[in-house]
C-alpha cells in the first residue's frame, strides 16, 4: 500500500501560461500561409501566378482597351487594316458602348424606351423596400411587387391600350427579356412548388401520385426540351386558331421547370422539420392550413434558403437557353452581334462575353450574397 502512494503526487502544478496567440495580418499569414517550408514554397508560387493572372486582366480589360470608336477600325491592328500596333491585345468596350442598348432592351423602338426604363424604376422601387427587413408593411410591398408591377408591366412594355403604340414580344431582347423570364419564373415556382411538395406528402393517393408524376417527369427532361414542349407542343391543346404568344411559351417553360425542382428542395425542408412540430400543432387544434401556414412552412422554408436561392440562381442563367425557341436574351443578343461586320475583330467577341459574363455574375452574386444575409438575420434559433 505504501509503494502505491509513492506515485501519488504531493503538490499540484502551477497554472501553465495561456497559449500565444497573435491576430496581426502577420501571425495570419504565418499560420496559414507560411507555417512550415512546404507550406511557403506553395504559397509564394500560388502568389505569383495570382499576380501573373491579374496584371493580364487588368491590362487586357483597363490599360489597352478601347474605350471610344464608331467601326471595327477602333480595335483592329495595322495588320487588320486599323491603326493599332501589332502588338496590342486589349478590350474593345467601344463595340459594348455601341451595341448597349441592344444589349439592353433588343430591337424595342428607340423612341419608346422610356417605357422599359420606367418599368425598371418600377422594379427597384418595389423590390427594395422588400428585401430590408426593417421597413414595414411587407404585405402590401408584396402585392404591389408581386400582383400590381407585372399588370403594369405588361401594358407598359406592350402596349395597346391607353395611347401606347403596340410593341411585339418579337421585339424584346437582352436583359430585359432575361429578368422579366427570371422574375415571372421565381414569383410562380415558388408557391407552385409548396404546392407541389405539400401535395408530394399529402395522404391522398391521387394527390400524391399526380404531383410525384409531375415533378419526377419535368425533372427527368432538361429545360431545352421542356422550352421546346412550351413553343410546339403547348398551342396542339387549345383550340384551332387560338394562338399563345411566344413568350408566353418560354414563361410557361421556366416556370413549370423552376417550379418541379422548387417542389424538391421545400420537401427536403419539410421532412427536416422534427415530428414533435406536427403534433404540437395538431394538439392546439389547428386546421391543416393553419399548421401548414403558421407553423411548419415558415420553419421549412428558413431551414432551406440555400437550396431556394440555388435553383433561383440556376434558373437565372438558364433563361440563356430561351435563344433556341428564337428568343434573344442577354446572352443570346451577344452572341447575335459577333456577325455584325461593323465591329468583326478577334476580341470582339471575346469582349462581348466578358460583359455578358459580368452582368450574370452581378446578379448572380448579388442574390448570393442577399441569400447569406437572410440567414443569418432568420437564425435565430440558438439565441438568447
Amino acid at each position: 500500500m505504501t509503494d502505491n502512494l509513492a506515485y501519488l503526487r504531493e503538490t499540484f502544478l502551477q497554472p501553465a501560461p495561456p497559449p500565444g496567440g497573435d491576430s496581426t495580418v502577420l501571425g495570419w499569414l504565418k499560420r496559414n500561409l507560411f507555417a512550415s517550408v512546404k507550406d511557403s514554397v506553395i504559397s509564394i508560387i500560388a502568389l505569383l501566378v495570382v499576380v501573373w493572372f491579374l496584371i493580364n486582366v487588368v491590362d487586357f480589360l483597363f490599360i489597352e482597351a478601347v474605350w471610344t470608336g464608331t467601326n471595327r477600325l477602333a480595335c483592329a491592328t495595322v495588320a487588320q487594316g486599323g491603326t493599332l500596333p501589332d502588338t496590342w491585345h486589349g478590350a474593345c468596350w467601344a463595340y459594348v458602348n455601341a451595341w448597349f442598348t441592344q444589349f439592353m432592351v433588343g430591337s424595342y423602338p428607340r423612341d419608346q424606351l422610356w417605357r422599359p426604363i420606367t418599368v425598371a424604376i418600377l422594379f427597384v422601387a418595389t423590390l427594395t423596400p422588400l428585401l430590408i427587413p426593417k421597413v414595414p408593411r411587407k404585405g402590401l410591398n408584396a402585392i404591389l411587387l408581386l400582383i400590381v408591377l407585372p399588370i403594369v408591366s405588361a401594358v407598359l412594355l406592350l402596349g395597346g391600350v391607353f395611347g401606347l403604340p403596340f410593341v411585339e414580344t418579337s421585339f424584346w431582347g437582352g436583359l430585359m427579356v432575361t429578368l422579366i423570364l427570371s422574375f415571372i419564373g421565381i414569383a410562380v415556382s415558388l408557391p407552385i412548388g409548396i404546392l407541389l411538395a405539400l401535395g408530394r406528402r399529402s395522404k391522398m393517393p391521387i394527390v400524391k401520385m399526380a404531383c410525384v408524376t409531375f415533378i419526377e417527369l419535368v425533372r427527368g427532361v432538361p429545360l431545352i426540351t421542356v422550352l421546346f414542349m412550351a413553343s410546339v407542343l403547348l398551342p396542339l391543346f387549345l383550340t384551332p386558331g387560338t394562338n399563345i404568344d411566344k413568350f408566353v411559351r418560354a414563361l410557361v417553360g421556366v416556370s413549370i421547370f423552376a417550379a418541379a425542382y422548387m417542389a424538391e428542395v421545400i420537401r427536403g425542408g419539410l421532412q427536416a422539420i422534427p415530428k414533435g412540430q406536427y403534433e404540437g400543432a395538431d394538439s392546439l387544434g389547428l386546421s391543416y392550413f393553419q399548421k401548414m401556414t403558421f407553423v411548419i412552412l415558415p420553419q421549412a422554408i428558413k431551414l432551406v434558403i440555400p437550396g431556394i436561392v440555388n435553383t433561383f440562381i440556376g434558373m437565372f442563367k438558364d433563361t440563356s437557353l430561351v435563344s433556341i425557341i428564337n428568343m434573344y436574351d442577354l446572352l443570346g443578343i451577344v452572341k447575335a452581334s459577333f456577325g455584325d461586320a461593323t465591329w468583326l475583330t478577334p476580341v470582339t467577341p471575346l469582349t462581348g462575353l466578358i460583359f455578358a459574363g459580368f452582368i450574370f455574375w452581378l446578379f448572380c452574386f448579388g442574390m448570393s450574397r442577399y441569400s447569406a444575409f437572410m440567414e443569418r438575420h432568420l437564425d435565430t434559433g440558438h439565441k438568447r
